[in-house]
């Protein structure tokens, strides 16, 4: 007879609060998927996506470092729970609005991103501050990778439920699904166990002095951070690959329709293919994420995104031409989470649970930050010279990123002496 391995009490928890993000992701990408293919087939145009985005990243920028203190202090449950049940409520009264109005404006599409993402702002630094607080240090990487397949899995589900809906169901019908997903969401974490904050010197300071405290908790987080120099490095270069990474991702849907001449379908086929590429990469960092040197694999990542992003620029628009960018969309998501998975990993383990928060709302600020000056740039050049032509110079930039990075002998070591410091206090403990 076949044995399963009975899970842990630390597995259970771990995989409930997997599946709730799992459940509240999947109806809240489909609508974010729905609402800007509805500004691309409306308006066709490079410089709305490129503003669609970058409304949807100002309330990280901004509001990242002051969210991220109140991680630390809050408790992380509540800061899960609320920004759904305000998505689902604002969700709700714009679909009423649009509902009467019987048209839906660009301002109101803007207004809804930009709302979904002051939410996301106080959610995104929550949950990876809650991930090392419920799994032991030696899984971190792979629940990090195990976290990064449940977001491709979001993403591969998403686009394709996106597209079908799209084509049946009314805008304002399709905001709804927030709703649910706040529902099922609230629901599945009730099963998760998250340690509680204590009430130390340092929270009863914060209720008496909010914002000198919160703005005392930033300029720690920077502190924490460029104290790290190999780390600091790395993150510095790696804000300024988004540079030139986020346009790419926001003229996708450009690419597939106007450049290669394609359909709302394929635009989701394109978009599933990443997704899947991402799920595939994932899985693939939670089976074998063990690495002595992460860096090693974070840096190789720069080179496939900006040697893939190069060839889809020089890439013909024709069927065989668009069989081939579908292919390497794929190849792009595989990338994606060494990028991403290993470097939030690398930082969960260079910090104190009770800093994280902080370090982390900084962090997705720093990350953010170039962003919308890349969008500004690259988007209305989109309109002029070609989104095709985009792609094979946001390509090259990125692959530049891994051997400037590489040349850091602080930031390529970084890991090999975190892991050794890592195994030193444990070692210690025992």
């Amino acid at each position: 007879m076949f044995k399963f391995k009975t899970l842990s009490s630390w597995q259970k928890n771990v995989g409930a609060f997997l599946l709730s993000q799992f459940l509240t992701g999947i109806t809240s990408m489909t609508v974010q998927y729905s609402i800007i293919w509805y500004l691309t087939e409306q308006t066709h145009s490079a410089k709305v996506l490129s503003y669609a985005t970058i409304i949807g990243m100002l309330p990280m920028i901004l509001l990242s470092p002051f969210a991220g203190t109140y991680v630390d202090r809050w408790n992380k449950k509540l800061l899960l729970i609320i920004p759904d049940v305000i998505a689902a409520l604002v969700a709700a009264v714009l679909s009423v609005v649009i509902l009467f109005t019987g048209h839906v404006s660009i301002w109101i599409v803007y207004l809804a991103l930009f709302i979904r993402a002051v939410a996301q702002t106080f959610q995104m630094p929550t949950i990876q501050s809650i991930i090392p607080t419920i799994t032991p240090e030696e899984h971190l990487t792979k629940v990090n990778g195990q976290f990064g397949m449940i977001q491709s899995a979001n993403m591969i589900v998403a686009p394709a439920l996106g597209a079908f809906l799209f084509t049946i169901v009314s805008v304002q019908y399709l905001l709804l699904l927030d709703v649910l997903g706040a529902i099922l969401g609230i629901f599945m974490l009730q099963f998760v166990k998250i340690p509680k904050i204590n009430a130390t010197e340092a929270n009863l300071a914060a209720k008496a002095h909010p914002i000198k405290t919160v703005i005392q908790d930033m300029l720690i987080g920077v502190r924490l951070l460029t104290q790290n120099k190999g780390l600091w490095i790395s993150l510095v270069i790696g804000s300024i690959s988004t540079l030139f990474i986020m346009p790419i991702a926001s003229l996708y849907p450009l690419m597939t329709l106007d450049y290669f001449k394609a359909s709302i379908g394929q635009v989701g086929l394109v978009e599933v293919c990443y997704s899947v590429g991402m799920l595939a990469g994932g899985l693939f960092i939670s089976l074998f994420g063990n690495w002595k040197n992460r860096m090693i694999p974070f840096i190789l990542s720069y080179i496939s995104l900006g040697i893939v992003m190069m060839i889809s620029g020089m890439l013909e628009p024709s069927k065989t031409g668009f069989v081939i960018f579908v292919a390497l969309t794929f190849i792009t998501g595989v990338g994606v989470p060494f990028f991403d998975t290993l470097l939030m990993a690398m930082i969960q383990q260079s910090y104190e649970n009770e800093n994280l928060g902080k370090v982390m709302g900084v962090t997705m600020s720093i990350l953010s930050l170039p962003g919308p000056i890349g969008l500004i740039v690259f988007g209305p050049l989109a309109d002029s010279v070609g989104v095709n032509r985009v792609f094979l110079i946001c390509g090259m930039a990125v692959f530049l990123c891994a051997p400037i990075t590489w040349a850091f002998k602080s930031a390529r070591n970084y890991d090999l002496n975190l892991q050794s410091r890592t195994q030193t206090n444990q070692t210690q403990k025992l």
